[in-house]
């Protein structure tokens, strides 16, 4: 057996301290429990690009488990508690070899895995409005999104404290040093895309302020030790036009550079590298990516325009484990309006108009029911050949959540999407899913 974590015996330290005080009623009443199912078909055709052993699409079906556990807070200036979250994937069917990678199931050396399954342990302290946590996390961030675009969520281990202690503002700070693939149950380092040495120390901090009722503002700084510094403003407003309908402007701006090692050459040559393509070969971190969505809305109508635009230096970055030795550890998400299914629209010079459409159909009379469909062009895109690329993505979505009887709440979502680009394989896949969660307590 391993031998426990240090983070793992405080975090069992701090539960041991609040059940020590559990007598008090509010760390048992407010607790609750739900188990989350999620049954999901994926089938990605890249068409003409067969994989390592010769297959030339993923097709798989899988089972997912997820049990949350929330206690509530002990009772005094100071409180006290614990989460759990226990995550279980079955495979029903890995597509009569079409497992490719480690996609949404992991690879245990000859294919899809029977199983799989991990435990998140999370440590609380609450005093007034302040909370802190640690253990697992699954940050909703600008400098960090958890992926949860498969069957299990990724995960995180480290620290985050967030206080609402002033009004209108929410501050934000934490330290992460590990994470968990949505198809792996290994932890491992954190990193970049094409780098290839971990680091164990991402550090963040931010502020989200609402200056108007209609208007929030955002400042977020981190840092990757070796790897790179990133500052993130935003600023969105929402312009009531009058009944049923509203205007909202969403602005995005990432300033990102070299940290660390990836800021010599010799800490690159290490593997301290972001890949694609960088200016004059280097590897090193020098980006700065803006974007700006406005979103129309009339009743069940909601019509979407937007534009982005990345330098040319290196390739947008945030958190990414896909190049480490781990295969599971791959799939990360950004906070950009074009990180989509297929692709997230981040190379080195891209720029990026889409446009949305999606209506609600409880405007009709049939609530529970949503579709959408979005479209992406990119250009501009930079390559060592010198030649500009482009590539464009297309989406469609269907979901409806059943509204009453035996099967109240079961929520069904079909996915579709289509990608062609010169620079990446093109795809066209297929999502189905079938969710439901149940509380237990």
């Amino acid at each position: 057996m391993k031998k426990p974590s240090s983070l793992t015996c405080l975090v069992l330290g701090i539960l041991s301290s609040a059940v020590g005080q559990a007598a008090r009623a509010d760390f048992i009443s407010d607790s609750k429990a739900t188990l989350g199912l999620r049954n999901f078909y994926f089938n990605n055709d890249y068409r003409d690009r067969p994989g390592p052993a010769g297959q030339s699409k993923t097709e798989e079906w899988a089972q997912g488990f997820m049990l949350n556990y929330s206690s509530g807070f002990t009772a005094g200036t100071l409180g006290f508690g614990v989460d759990a979250l226990g995550l279980m994937g079955v495979t029903l069917d890995s597509g009569g070899g079409n497992h490719r990678g480690s996609s949404m199931i992991p690879d245990d050396g000859t294919g899809a895995t029977d199983q799989w399954s991990r435990l998140g342990l999370t440590g609380k302290v609450r005093l007034g409005k302040t909370e802190a946590r640690l253990g697992t996390l699954q940050p909703k961030l600008p400098i960090l999104v958890s992926n949860d675009g498969r069957l299990l969520p990724q995960t995180f281990q480290g620290g985050q404290v967030t206080s609402n202690d002033i009004d209108n503002l929410t501050l934000t700070a934490g330290r992460l040093d590990q994470a968990t693939g949505r198809a792996s149950t290994d932890r491992t380092g954190l990193a970049v895309n094409g780098g290839t040495r971990q680091s164990n120390d991402f550090v963040f901090a931010g502020a989200d302020y609402k200056v108007t009722k209609n208007l929030l503002a955002q400042y977020y700084v981190a840092n990757l030790e070796d790897y790179y510094t990133q500052q993130f403003f935003g600023l969105q407003h929402v312009l009531a036009l009058g009944a049923g309908q509203s205007f909202k402007t969403d602005l995005r701006y990432f300033d990102t550079g070299a940290s660390g090692a990836n800021g010599s050459a010799s800490g690159r040559a290490e593997g301290h590298r972001v890949g694609g393509y960088t200016r004059h070969g280097s590897g090193e971190i020098d980006n700065r990516t803006w974007s700006a969505m406005f979103t129309y809305t009339l009743g069940g109508h909601a019509l979407t325009g937007g534009y982005q635009s990345v330098s040319d230096d290196s390739n947008f970055v945030q958190l990414n484990q896909g190049t480490l030795p781990d295969k599971g550890a791959a799939g990360s998400s950004v906070y950009l309006f074009t990180d989509r299914m297929l692709a997230s629209f981040t190379r080195v010079g891209e720029r990026t108009w889409f446009g949305q459409y999606a209506y609600d159909f409880a405007a009709l009379g049939v609530p529970g029911l949503r579709a959408s469909m979005v479209y992406l062009k990119g250009d501009g895109i930079q390559t060592v050949a010198g030649a500009e690329k482009q590539e464009w993505e297309r989406d469609l979505a269907l979901d409806y959540v059943i509204q009453s009887g035996a099967f109240k709440n079961v929520g069904i979502g079909w996915r579709h999407a289509a990608l062609r680009s010169q620079i990446d394989p093109d795809q066209d896949q297929t999502r189905l899913i079938v969710s439901y969660t149940l509380a237990l307590f």
